[in-house]
């Protein structure tokens, strides 16, 4: 009888300790360019979606997918579903920065997008913005232990180093406006900055870089874009998983998985776990 009640007693601790923890993912998983060959998305995209279903997050964040990629990826992979809009128009033209989730952990309480640009509440492009951008939302609960949480997934200008900046400061501003019940944040996202850019400094001011408050528990390369160049070390790093307060990191790493010498993205996904 002893040792049945500790068997119950050791599963109901482990559940506990990982209903505590939710795992994401920021991905900026490469448009659809057909000039990219040999690495386009019909020779690299059965080999992301496995990698995606291997690490299996609570909620994962992609940058550049356009529709066709957000809806196979969701095809790929059972119990995950998504939201978010394209760039463009608010519809599913365009780039989007949609936000994935498992259904089977979190449940999506609210979600929406706003644009980084003066008028974040329409399809707008933001000071010298060569693009218009997009950040995509959601508030989710843990089924496992009914904590809430929020979860912000965005991607910067690759050109406008003003608009950069100010997206760094609307982001701040918008996490501050929608969290009326001072949850847990995440703001993920390629960002296109390097980490000593004003840009992440101000983002830094509120939030904290998971991958160096995760110190030692902190794996792989240095960088995050690999511009598909497999035979040369990945040093740049754009892509980020910053946190709350709420939040504490229990690990991190830059996922450098490939397949037959060949990455299944331009940029390597961060993974972070972290604890309520």
């Amino acid at each position: 009888m002893k040792h049945i009640l500790l068997i119950l007693f050791s599963v109901g601790l482990m559940f506990h300790m990982q209903a505590q923890s939710i795992d994401v993912i920021s991905y900026n998983i490469r448009y659809d360019n057909p000039g990219d060959a040999p690495n386009h998305w019909d020779n690299r995209k059965d080999f992301l979606i496995s990698q995606l279903n291997f690490y299996r997050p609570d909620v994962f964040g992609v940058q550049e997918g356009l529709i066709h990629q957000v809806k196979e990826i969701e095809e790929g992979l059972e119990e995950y579903t998504y939201f978010g809009v394209g760039r463009d128009y608010g519809d599913e033209r365009g780039e989007h920065t949609a936000v994935f989730y498992n259904t089977k952990t979190v449940k999506l309480i609210e979600q929406s997008t706003f644009w980084l640009s003066l008028t974040p509440e329409k399809p707008s492009k933001g000071w010298d913005a060569a693009l218009p951008r997009t950040c995509t939302y959601g508030v989710f609960e843990n089924r496992a232990d009914g904590n809430r949480f929020m979860a912000f997934n965005t991607h910067f200008d690759h050109v406008g180093a003003q608009a950069r900046e100010e997206s760094s400061k609307l982001i701040l501003q918008k996490v501050k406006e929608l969290n009326t019940e001072d949850l847990p944040v995440v703001v993920m996202g390629d960002f296109n900055l390097e980490s000593d850019s004003k840009g992440v400094q101000v983002i830094l001011t509120e939030m904290t870089d998971a991958h160096i408050a995760a110190g030692t528990n902190a794996f792989g390369p240095r960088g995050t874009f690999n511009g598909f160049e497999f035979d040369k070390p990945v040093e740049r790093r754009i892509d980020y998983i910053f946190i709350s307060d709420g939040f504490k990191v229990l690990k991190s790493a830059i996922l450098s998985d490939s397949k037959d010498t060949r990455y299944p993205s331009d940029h390597l996904p961060v993974f972070a776990r972290l604890k309520y």
